[in-house]
């Protein structure tokens, strides 16, 4: 089926560019990565579309060293003027480009700093191996601009190629057509073909190796961790095979996962052919890979179809967060998608108690106009989004909702999407075929109003029924030993954790953890669930593991709420200081930013 036509689109609080005057559409990058001085250097080299024969090139940089700008060919290329504008903490700074009639192509030469926020550069110390350094980007959401001077705005999409030099016994990585294995030379040629917008540019460089899992799938990884990444990551051809069949067949040829080093700040990024994984997820039973779905699942929303601004981020998260559960009731069944429901709805509700019940965060459709778009990074986006998609499954049925999704992506695939657009479209399609619809479904309330409408069916899980009646079992009395813990899942141990009161004693702990290993654990999942109880009631056993996680894993989903425990714990603000002075070197500057307001250090 054709695409649409493309929707006019609003104007980007969080961008400089100017689209609707000149838009880029074809970029050629050449970079060289140099792990010395931690900087990339080279030339970015734009192909234009002007739409309105505007006289300037507006483009978004924060922290790059610009050191000429020309246009034309390289063969006929000549200078021309351009100026940075005011700096902001937020934005960085436009860069204007003087555009000749007629003008083309526009070549920009310069380098990164050596603090650029999209790149984290790590030590062989701070990697798997420990060998051989490491760098990985992070463009999402406005720090593509911190290594690439762009439109960056996730409403501008382009295609590109991109050659990259490095040491010649690293392996470079982009999300894009991918190399296999290493070459003599240590230069590199990428390609993609399909246009995406600039939040979704990525590289990584290290010591790293590739084991295919089918014809289009495979693992990267450093060598020490590839075989268990290999085993866990078993099934994902078939998570891909699942997605197709709900809705449609996957765009970007290959999918592929890159294992990053533990500093990674998320859980994955969405890369288009190269899913950034973090090692956090490596349980050992395949228990976490509903992480993998959700990524997988961008490459239908996120990536083909795009939230326009990042005030239309539940546009992206709320489908993905959806689908992935759909992914996963596919392959696993629903008694697992019903416990990721759950987990997923008791995060959200802690979520709209942190954000209070008034909060305009708490709407799905946001205002964050001057402020970082990291702030819209939350549950209400996630689940919120994914509680209106369910809550119109329960009044219309799967069919028909599966239909609308399937024929929703198909029709705007490789374009972008705002809210009020996409209301309209939901109503054209769906609403108005069923009388009172939008009434019973009460769709203002979800977009502009906060918290959750009464409409929004109850979620509940048949497994967290018996690991709650546990949970009270043990609580009553019944000696830890003796509870029917055997085949939990992580989900299972989740759950029961995050419902104990607080503060237990440290003689109710030291019980539990005698019986199951709890500080031990090989699951992060269930050490972030367990450590805040240790924290409450001073069970200090589990004071080394809690530090050395802190110091190993730089996943903010699991550090914020740590340091929050750490700092209400007594002595919590020395210690908590203390343990992050250690660790902040191995954080990216996505987890470090929200910890220094945290901790105070900003």
């Amino acid at each position: 089926m054709p695409t649409s036509a493309a929707l006019p689109l609003p104007a980007d609080p969080h961008s400089y560019a100017r689209p609707t005057e000149v838009s880029v559409r074809h970029l050629m990058l050449d970079l060289s990565v140099d792990f010395r001085t931690h900087i990339l250097s080279g030339e970015a080299t734009w192909q234009l579309q002007d739409l309105s024969e505007a006289a300037t090139l507006w483009l978004d940089t924060r922290d790059l060293q610009i050191d000429a700008v020309s246009v034309g060919d390289h063969k006929h290329d000549t200078s021309t003027t351009w100026e940075l504008g005011q700096p902001d903490a937020i934005l960085g700074q436009s860069l204007r480009i003087a555009l000749p009639a007629g003008t083309s192509q526009v070549t920009i030469r310069y380098r990164t700093a050596p603090g650029a926020a999209a790149l984290q550069w790590l030590t062989p110390a701070q990697t798997a191996g420990q060998q051989q350094p490491f760098l990985f980007t992070q463009s999402q959401a406005i720090l593509a601009r911190t290594w690439l001077p762009c439109q960056d705005s996730p409403g501008v999409r382009f295609t590109y190629e991109a050659t990259v030099r490095v040491p010649s016994h690293l392996l470079a990585l982009m999300s894009a057509e991918n190399p296999q294995m290493r070459n003599a030379l240590g230069e590199y040629h990428f390609r993609m073909t399909q246009p995406i917008p600039a939040y979704l540019m990525a590289l990584a460089v290290g010591d790293l190796a590739f084991t295919p899992l089918s014809g289009r799938t495979g693992i990267y990884a450093e060598p020490i961790t590839l075989p268990t990444a290999t085993s866990e990551f078993a099934d994902l051809d078939k998570m891909v095979a699942a997605a197709e069949e709900l809705y449609g067949p996957y765009q970007w040829e290959r999918y592929d996962l890159l294992v990053l080093p533990p500093s990674f700040p998320f859980g994955g990024m969405e890369n288009p052919r190269l899913t950034f994984v973090t090692p956090t997820i490596l349980a050992g039973d395949r228990s976490l890979t509903s992480l993998v779905a959700h990524e997988l699942a961008h490459s239908w929303s996120g990536n083909l179809v795009t939230n326009a601004t990042w005030n239309d981020f539940w546009l992206n998260e709320g489908f993905t967060v959806y689908f992935e559960r759909r992914i996963m009731e596919k392959l696993y069944g629903r008694p697992y998608a019903d416990m990721l429901q759950v987990l997923g709805h008791t995060s959200l509700l802690h979520t709209l108690a942190e954000l209070g019940p008034a909060s305009a965060d708490t709407h799905l459709h946001l205002n964050l106009a001057g402020r970082d778009p990291d702030e819209g990074l939350n549950e209400i986006a996630y689940e919120k989004g994914d509680y209106l998609l369910l809550t119109l499954e329960h009044l219309v049925g799967r069919d028909e909702l599966d239909a609308f999704i399937k024929e929703y992506f198909a029709r705007h695939r490789f374009q972008s999407m705002d809210t009020a657009s996409f209301l309209a479209y939901l109503r054209r399609q769906l609403l108005n075929q069923h009388s009172g619809l939008e009434e019973k479904l009460q769709l203002s309330a979800w977009v502009d109003a906060p918290g959750i409408p009464t409409v929004a069916p109850p979620v509940t899980s048949e497994r967290f029924t018996l690991v709650e009646q546990a949970r009270q079992d043990w609580l009553d009395g019944t000696p830890a030993t003796l509870l029917s813990t055997k085949g939990w899942s992580s989900h299972e141990w989740v759950h029961f954790l995050q419902g104990l009161p607080d503060p237990l004693s440290s003689d109710k702990l030291a019980e539990l953890d005698a019986a199951f290993q709890l500080t031990h654990s090989g699951n992060s999942e269930i050490l972030a669930a367990w450590f805040p109880h240790t924290l409450a009631a001073g069970y200090h056993p589990a004071d080394a593991a809690l530090e050395s996680f802190l110091t190993r894993v730089g996943r903010r989903k699991f550090l914020v709420p740590l340091y929050k425990a750490l700092l209400a714990a007594p002595d919590g603000h020395e210690r908590a200081q203390a343990v992050y002075t250690q660790a902040r070197p191995n954080y990216h500057s996505v987890a470090s930013g929200t910890l220094d307001v945290l901790l105070g250090r900003s």
